[in-house]
Protein backbone atom coordinates (compact mmCIF):
# COMPACT_ATOMS: atom_id res chain seq x y z
CA UNK A 1 0.00 0.00 0.00
CA UNK A 2 2.80 2.18 1.24
CA UNK A 3 4.73 1.87 -2.66
CA UNK A 4 1.38 2.31 -4.37
CA UNK A 5 0.68 5.38 -2.59
CA UNK A 6 4.55 6.65 -3.44
CA UNK A 7 3.87 5.88 -6.95
CA UNK A 8 0.56 8.29 -7.00
CA UNK A 9 2.64 11.13 -5.33
CA UNK A 10 5.46 10.62 -7.65
CA UNK A 11 5.27 12.24 -11.08
CA UNK A 12 5.70 10.49 -14.13
CA UNK A 13 8.94 9.59 -16.06
CA UNK A 14 7.16 11.52 -19.04
CA UNK A 15 4.46 14.24 -18.03
CA UNK A 16 5.82 16.92 -15.63
CA UNK A 17 4.47 18.21 -12.39
CA UNK A 18 2.91 20.93 -14.37
CA UNK A 19 1.51 19.13 -16.91
CA UNK A 20 -0.53 17.29 -15.04
CA UNK A 21 -2.04 19.86 -13.24
CA UNK A 22 -2.71 21.55 -16.29
CA UNK A 23 -3.88 18.47 -17.76
CA UNK A 24 -6.28 18.37 -14.34
CA UNK A 25 -7.40 21.80 -14.62
CA UNK A 26 -8.83 20.54 -18.32
CA UNK A 27 -10.49 17.84 -17.06
CA UNK A 28 -12.09 20.01 -14.03
CA UNK A 29 -13.02 22.05 -15.89
CA UNK A 30 -14.64 19.93 -18.85
CA UNK A 31 -16.57 18.28 -16.01
CA UNK A 32 -18.06 21.87 -15.06
CA UNK A 33 -18.59 23.45 -18.01
CA UNK A 34 -19.82 20.91 -20.64
CA UNK A 35 -22.66 19.74 -18.55
CA UNK A 36 -23.49 23.05 -17.40
CA UNK A 37 -23.75 24.39 -20.91
CA UNK A 38 -25.56 21.30 -21.98
CA UNK A 39 -28.05 21.98 -19.31
CA UNK A 40 -28.54 25.94 -20.55
CA UNK A 41 -29.00 24.75 -24.29
CA UNK A 42 -31.54 22.08 -23.68
CA UNK A 43 -33.52 25.02 -21.21
CA UNK A 44 -33.61 26.94 -23.63
CA UNK A 45 -37.21 28.57 -25.56
CA UNK A 46 -35.38 27.75 -28.72
CA UNK A 47 -34.48 24.38 -28.16
CA UNK A 48 -38.11 23.18 -26.46
CA UNK A 49 -39.62 24.70 -29.93
CA UNK A 50 -37.61 22.99 -32.22
CA UNK A 51 -39.90 19.34 -31.55
CA UNK A 52 -42.67 20.10 -34.35
CA UNK A 53 -45.01 19.01 -31.41
CA UNK A 54 -44.15 22.13 -29.29
CA UNK A 55 -45.39 24.63 -32.45
CA UNK A 56 -48.94 24.66 -30.75
CA UNK A 57 -47.91 25.61 -27.44
CA UNK A 58 -45.05 28.16 -28.76
CA UNK A 59 -48.51 29.71 -30.15
CA UNK A 60 -50.87 29.77 -26.99
CA UNK A 61 -47.37 31.17 -25.12
CA UNK A 62 -46.43 33.97 -27.56
CA UNK A 63 -50.87 34.92 -26.86
CA UNK A 64 -50.22 34.81 -22.87
CA UNK A 65 -49.03 37.61 -20.73
CA UNK A 66 -46.57 35.17 -19.73
CA UNK A 67 -44.94 36.06 -23.08
CA UNK A 68 -46.44 40.14 -23.61
CA UNK A 69 -46.90 42.24 -20.74
CA UNK A 70 -47.10 46.31 -19.86
CA UNK A 71 -44.09 45.12 -17.66
CA UNK A 72 -42.15 43.93 -19.93
CA UNK A 73 -41.25 40.99 -17.86
CA UNK A 74 -40.84 37.74 -20.10
CA UNK A 75 -41.21 34.14 -18.75
CA UNK A 76 -39.64 31.81 -20.74
CA UNK A 77 -40.25 27.73 -21.22
CA UNK A 78 -37.22 26.56 -18.38
CA UNK A 79 -38.69 29.50 -15.95
CA UNK A 80 -42.15 27.66 -15.86
CA UNK A 81 -41.08 23.83 -16.11
CA UNK A 82 -38.01 23.60 -15.05
CA UNK A 83 -37.26 23.65 -11.23
CA UNK A 84 -34.33 25.44 -10.01
CA UNK A 85 -32.73 23.32 -7.52
CA UNK A 86 -30.34 21.14 -8.62
CA UNK A 87 -31.71 17.79 -7.76
CA UNK A 88 -35.22 19.48 -8.92
CA UNK A 89 -33.88 20.37 -12.18
CA UNK A 90 -31.67 17.18 -12.89
CA UNK A 91 -34.50 15.11 -12.38
CA UNK A 92 -36.77 16.93 -14.61
CA UNK A 93 -33.78 16.59 -17.02
CA UNK A 94 -33.60 12.58 -16.62
CA UNK A 95 -37.72 12.70 -17.38
CA UNK A 96 -37.61 14.97 -20.21
CA UNK A 97 -35.58 11.58 -21.86
CA UNK A 98 -38.87 9.96 -21.83
CA UNK A 99 -40.51 13.58 -23.76
CA UNK A 100 -37.80 13.87 -26.50
CA UNK A 101 -38.60 9.84 -26.98
CA UNK A 102 -42.18 10.64 -27.09
CA UNK A 103 -41.47 13.52 -30.10
CA UNK A 104 -38.17 11.99 -32.13
CA UNK A 105 -39.22 8.64 -32.51
CA UNK A 106 -42.96 7.20 -30.84
CA UNK A 107 -44.13 10.99 -32.46
CA UNK A 108 -47.38 10.79 -30.39
CA UNK A 109 -47.73 14.68 -30.65
CA UNK A 110 -46.52 15.80 -34.14
CA UNK A 111 -49.54 16.77 -35.37
CA UNK A 112 -52.14 18.79 -34.20
CA UNK A 113 -54.55 16.11 -33.61
CA UNK A 114 -52.60 13.85 -31.85
CA UNK A 115 -51.28 16.54 -29.62
CA UNK A 116 -55.42 17.38 -28.59
CA UNK A 117 -55.58 14.12 -28.32
CA UNK A 118 -52.85 14.06 -25.56
CA UNK A 119 -53.18 17.75 -23.60
CA UNK A 120 -54.92 16.62 -21.13
CA UNK A 121 -52.48 14.14 -20.15
CA UNK A 122 -49.88 16.54 -20.46
CA UNK A 123 -51.81 19.21 -18.82
CA UNK A 124 -51.85 16.84 -15.70
CA UNK A 125 -48.75 15.89 -15.87
CA UNK A 126 -47.49 19.05 -15.20
CA UNK A 127 -50.20 20.36 -13.18
CA UNK A 128 -49.14 17.50 -10.99
CA UNK A 129 -45.69 18.63 -10.84
CA UNK A 130 -45.80 22.36 -9.73
CA UNK A 131 -48.60 21.05 -7.09
CA UNK A 132 -46.00 18.88 -5.66
CA UNK A 133 -43.53 21.28 -5.61
CA UNK A 134 -46.55 23.98 -3.95
CA UNK A 135 -45.78 25.87 -7.35
CA UNK A 136 -42.28 26.42 -6.54
CA UNK A 137 -41.48 27.80 -10.38
CA UNK A 138 -44.11 29.97 -9.92
CA UNK A 139 -42.78 31.35 -6.54
CA UNK A 140 -39.61 32.29 -8.40
CA UNK A 141 -40.98 35.07 -9.97
CA UNK A 142 -44.26 35.86 -7.92
CA UNK A 143 -44.54 36.00 -4.26
CA UNK A 144 -47.67 36.88 -1.86
CA UNK A 145 -46.11 38.90 0.10
CA UNK A 146 -45.10 41.19 -2.74
CA UNK A 147 -48.63 41.51 -4.03
CA UNK A 148 -49.92 45.12 -3.98
CA UNK A 149 -53.52 43.80 -3.89
CA UNK A 150 -54.28 47.80 -4.08
CA UNK A 151 -53.62 47.49 -7.65
CA UNK A 152 -55.50 44.34 -8.56
CA UNK A 153 -58.94 44.25 -9.23
CA UNK A 154 -61.29 43.74 -6.52
CA UNK A 155 -62.17 40.28 -6.97
CA UNK A 156 -58.93 39.22 -8.18
CA UNK A 157 -57.91 41.04 -5.12
CA UNK A 158 -60.04 39.03 -2.47
CA UNK A 159 -59.13 35.71 -4.34
CA UNK A 160 -55.45 36.15 -3.87
CA UNK A 161 -56.10 37.58 -0.47
CA UNK A 162 -57.97 34.48 0.65
CA UNK A 163 -55.58 32.01 -1.57
CA UNK A 164 -52.12 33.66 0.84
CA UNK A 165 -53.70 32.70 4.06
CA UNK A 166 -53.90 29.05 2.80
CA UNK A 167 -50.89 29.42 0.88
CA UNK A 168 -52.55 27.82 -1.60
CA UNK A 169 -50.17 26.66 -4.86
CA UNK A 170 -50.47 29.00 -7.65
CA UNK A 171 -51.72 25.88 -10.27
CA UNK A 172 -55.01 25.60 -8.10
CA UNK A 173 -56.37 28.60 -10.01
CA UNK A 174 -54.37 29.74 -12.63
CA UNK A 175 -54.03 26.58 -14.59
CA UNK A 176 -54.67 27.81 -18.44
CA UNK A 177 -52.85 31.14 -17.79
CA UNK A 178 -50.53 30.32 -20.62
CA UNK A 179 -51.61 27.40 -22.44
CA UNK A 180 -54.72 26.43 -23.71
CA UNK A 181 -57.14 24.36 -21.31
CA UNK A 182 -57.60 21.00 -22.37
CA UNK A 183 -61.49 19.93 -22.54
CA UNK A 184 -62.09 18.45 -19.01
CA UNK A 185 -65.78 19.02 -19.41
CA UNK A 186 -67.09 16.21 -17.75
CA UNK A 187 -69.30 15.11 -20.64
CA UNK A 188 -71.23 18.59 -20.59
CA UNK A 189 -69.92 19.73 -24.20
CA UNK A 190 -71.19 16.40 -25.77
CA UNK A 191 -74.52 16.81 -23.89
CA UNK A 192 -75.14 20.25 -25.55
CA UNK A 193 -74.37 18.51 -29.07
CA UNK A 194 -76.58 15.98 -27.95
CA UNK A 195 -79.65 18.41 -27.01
CA UNK A 196 -78.38 20.24 -29.67
CA UNK A 197 -79.10 17.81 -32.19
CA UNK A 198 -82.54 16.58 -30.93
CA UNK A 199 -83.37 20.66 -31.12
CA UNK A 200 -85.20 20.25 -34.15
CA UNK A 201 -87.84 17.05 -32.91
CA UNK A 202 -88.18 19.09 -29.81
CA UNK A 203 -89.35 22.63 -31.14
CA UNK A 204 -92.63 22.44 -32.64
CA UNK A 205 -94.52 24.34 -29.16
CA UNK A 206 -95.71 27.76 -28.74
CA UNK A 207 -93.22 28.74 -26.11
CA UNK A 208 -89.70 27.57 -27.19
CA UNK A 209 -86.09 28.38 -25.15
CA UNK A 210 -82.79 28.95 -27.15
CA UNK A 211 -79.93 26.99 -26.82
CA UNK A 212 -77.28 29.62 -28.52
CA UNK A 213 -77.05 33.36 -29.22
CA UNK A 214 -79.49 33.91 -32.19
CA UNK A 215 -79.83 36.80 -34.70
CA UNK A 216 -82.73 38.39 -34.37
CA UNK A 217 -84.67 40.61 -37.13
CA UNK A 218 -86.96 43.19 -37.49
CA UNK A 219 -87.71 41.84 -40.87
CA UNK A 220 -87.39 38.51 -42.85
CA UNK A 221 -85.65 40.14 -46.29
CA UNK A 222 -83.16 42.20 -43.47
CA UNK A 223 -79.55 42.01 -44.40
CA UNK A 224 -78.59 42.75 -40.86
CA UNK A 225 -79.66 41.64 -37.40
CA UNK A 226 -81.63 44.01 -35.26
CA UNK A 227 -80.35 42.55 -31.66
CA UNK A 228 -79.79 38.92 -30.34
CA UNK A 229 -81.67 36.62 -28.27
CA UNK A 230 -80.01 35.17 -25.54
CA UNK A 231 -79.12 31.48 -24.32
CA UNK A 232 -81.95 30.26 -22.56
CA UNK A 233 -84.29 33.10 -23.21
CA UNK A 234 -88.21 32.55 -23.51
CA UNK A 235 -90.42 33.51 -26.54
CA UNK A 236 -93.59 33.17 -28.26
CA UNK A 237 -94.07 31.92 -31.51
CA UNK A 238 -96.43 34.23 -32.84
CA UNK A 239 -95.57 31.85 -36.68
CA UNK A 240 -93.79 30.10 -38.28
CA UNK A 241 -93.12 30.38 -41.70
CA UNK A 242 -90.76 27.75 -43.79
CA UNK A 243 -87.51 28.44 -42.03
CA UNK A 244 -88.41 31.59 -39.99
CA UNK A 245 -90.34 32.05 -36.82
CA UNK A 246 -91.91 35.16 -35.85
CA UNK A 247 -91.98 35.83 -31.86
CA UNK A 248 -93.06 37.51 -29.05
CA UNK A 249 -90.15 38.78 -26.65
CA UNK A 250 -90.93 39.84 -23.54
CA UNK A 251 -88.64 41.79 -20.78
CA UNK A 252 -87.75 43.98 -18.30
CA UNK A 253 -85.26 47.38 -18.78
CA UNK A 254 -84.83 50.86 -17.00
CA UNK A 255 -87.50 53.23 -17.78
CA UNK A 256 -84.98 55.97 -17.68
CA UNK A 257 -82.31 53.95 -19.89
CA UNK A 258 -82.08 53.36 -23.92
CA UNK A 259 -84.29 50.16 -24.10
CA UNK A 260 -81.48 48.38 -25.63
CA UNK A 261 -81.72 45.41 -23.20
CA UNK A 262 -83.99 43.32 -22.11
CA UNK A 263 -83.84 41.41 -18.64
CA UNK A 264 -85.75 38.61 -16.91
CA UNK A 265 -86.94 40.82 -14.15
CA UNK A 266 -86.46 44.33 -12.80
CA UNK A 267 -83.71 45.58 -11.20
CA UNK A 268 -81.83 42.28 -12.24
CA UNK A 269 -79.65 41.90 -14.65
CA UNK A 270 -80.60 38.22 -16.16
CA UNK A 271 -80.49 39.10 -19.90
CA UNK A 272 -83.06 38.01 -22.09
CA UNK A 273 -82.11 39.66 -25.55
CA UNK A 274 -80.48 42.70 -26.95
CA UNK A 275 -82.13 44.82 -29.29
CA UNK A 276 -82.33 47.92 -31.65
CA UNK A 277 -83.45 49.12 -34.48
CA UNK A 278 -87.12 48.79 -35.59
CA UNK A 279 -87.52 45.60 -33.09
CA UNK A 280 -86.62 48.45 -30.62
CA UNK A 281 -88.78 51.25 -31.58
CA UNK A 282 -91.89 48.70 -32.16
CA UNK A 283 -91.41 47.63 -28.66
CA UNK A 284 -94.80 48.08 -26.38
CA UNK A 285 -94.86 49.07 -22.31
CA UNK A 286 -97.27 46.71 -20.48
CA UNK A 287 -96.06 48.11 -16.78
CA UNK A 288 -94.09 49.81 -14.95
CA UNK A 289 -92.57 48.93 -11.43
CA UNK A 290 -90.09 50.85 -8.64
CA UNK A 291 -87.28 48.79 -7.24
CA UNK A 292 -87.20 49.40 -3.84
CA UNK A 293 -83.18 48.91 -3.35
CA UNK A 294 -82.45 51.33 -5.80
CA UNK A 295 -85.59 53.28 -6.49
CA UNK A 296 -85.06 53.40 -9.99
CA UNK A 297 -88.53 52.74 -12.38
CA UNK A 298 -88.19 49.66 -14.56
CA UNK A 299 -90.56 49.42 -17.84
CA UNK A 300 -91.83 45.94 -18.90
CA UNK A 301 -91.55 45.72 -22.79
CA UNK A 302 -92.97 43.70 -25.27
CA UNK A 303 -91.67 43.29 -28.68
CA UNK A 304 -91.83 41.04 -31.80
CA UNK A 305 -89.14 40.17 -34.31
CA UNK A 306 -88.18 37.25 -37.21
CA UNK A 307 -85.18 34.91 -36.70
CA UNK A 308 -84.25 31.18 -38.25
CA UNK A 309 -85.80 27.90 -36.93
CA UNK A 310 -82.92 25.80 -35.02
CA UNK A 311 -81.48 25.76 -31.52
CA UNK A 312 -84.71 26.02 -30.25
CA UNK A 313 -86.59 23.80 -28.04
CA UNK A 314 -89.82 23.65 -25.93
CA UNK A 315 -88.69 22.89 -22.67
CA UNK A 316 -85.87 24.86 -20.49
CA UNK A 317 -85.56 21.49 -18.29
CA UNK A 318 -82.76 20.08 -20.26
CA UNK A 319 -80.99 23.47 -20.78
CA UNK A 320 -80.81 23.78 -16.63
CA UNK A 321 -79.66 20.00 -16.49
CA UNK A 322 -76.61 20.77 -18.74
CA UNK A 323 -76.25 24.27 -17.29
CA UNK A 324 -75.48 22.43 -13.94
CA UNK A 325 -73.47 20.30 -15.48
CA UNK A 326 -71.04 23.32 -16.73
CA UNK A 327 -71.05 24.24 -13.39
CA UNK A 328 -69.71 21.55 -11.82
CA UNK A 329 -67.58 20.83 -14.31
CA UNK A 330 -65.76 23.63 -14.57
CA UNK A 331 -66.01 26.06 -11.32
CA UNK A 332 -64.62 22.66 -9.61
CA UNK A 333 -61.13 22.37 -11.50
CA UNK A 334 -59.63 25.22 -9.74
CA UNK A 335 -61.55 25.18 -6.15
CA UNK A 336 -64.90 24.02 -4.57
CA UNK A 337 -67.15 25.55 -6.13
CA UNK A 338 -69.21 28.03 -4.04
CA UNK A 339 -72.99 27.42 -3.75
CA UNK A 340 -75.42 28.97 -6.26
CA UNK A 341 -77.09 31.09 -3.32
CA UNK A 342 -73.87 32.78 -2.27
CA UNK A 343 -74.19 35.77 -4.38
CA UNK A 344 -77.08 37.57 -5.80
CA UNK A 345 -77.69 37.89 -9.51
CA UNK A 346 -76.16 41.02 -10.17
CA UNK A 347 -73.22 39.37 -7.70
CA UNK A 348 -72.40 36.66 -9.77
CA UNK A 349 -71.78 39.08 -13.00
CA UNK A 350 -68.80 40.32 -11.36
CA UNK A 351 -67.66 36.83 -9.66
CA UNK A 352 -68.02 34.90 -12.62
CA UNK A 353 -66.06 37.60 -15.12
CA UNK A 354 -63.39 37.58 -12.42
CA UNK A 355 -63.10 33.55 -12.63
CA UNK A 356 -63.79 33.31 -16.81
CA UNK A 357 -60.40 33.41 -17.73
CA UNK A 358 -59.52 30.41 -16.00
CA UNK A 359 -61.52 28.46 -17.90
CA UNK A 360 -62.18 27.45 -21.55
CA UNK A 361 -65.86 28.45 -21.82
CA UNK A 362 -66.99 29.85 -24.58
CA UNK A 363 -68.93 32.61 -24.87
CA UNK A 364 -72.04 30.36 -25.20
CA UNK A 365 -71.39 28.64 -22.21
CA UNK A 366 -70.06 31.63 -20.20
CA UNK A 367 -74.05 33.33 -20.47
CA UNK A 368 -75.46 30.06 -20.49
CA UNK A 369 -73.78 29.38 -17.04
CA UNK A 370 -73.97 33.08 -15.91
CA UNK A 371 -78.04 32.82 -16.85
CA UNK A 372 -78.04 29.49 -14.46
CA UNK A 373 -76.42 31.10 -11.81
CA UNK A 374 -78.13 34.25 -11.26
CA UNK A 375 -81.47 32.22 -11.80
CA UNK A 376 -80.73 29.96 -8.53
CA UNK A 377 -78.73 33.25 -6.78
CA UNK A 378 -79.62 34.52 -2.97
CA UNK A 379 -82.00 36.80 -4.39
CA UNK A 380 -83.92 34.81 -6.97
CA UNK A 381 -84.15 31.28 -5.49
CA UNK A 382 -84.38 28.98 -8.31
CA UNK A 383 -85.93 31.51 -10.58
CA UNK A 384 -85.26 29.11 -13.72
CA UNK A 385 -88.23 26.92 -12.64
CA UNK A 386 -90.48 29.55 -12.82
CA UNK A 387 -89.56 31.25 -15.96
Amino acid sequence: MKTLWKRLRRPSARWSVLAILLLGIVIGLAVIVVPHTGIKLTSSTEFCISCHGMQQPYKEYKQSTHFKNPSGVRAECRDCHIPRDIPGMLKRKLEASNDLYQALIARSIDTPEKFEAKRLILAEREWKRMKESNSAVCRGCHNYDAMDHTRQKPEAARQMSAAALENRSCIDCHKGITHQLPDMSSGFRKQFEEMRKAADANSSGDTLFALDMKPIFANKTDSAPSGSLLPASEVQVIKRDGDWLQVQITGWTETQGRHRVLSLLPGKRIFVASIRDDVQKNAKTLETTTVAATNAEWSKLQTTAWMQKGDMVNDSKPIWAYASALYSGTCNQCHGAPDKAHFDANGWIGTLNGMIGFTSLDKREERTLLKYLQLNASDTGGADQKH
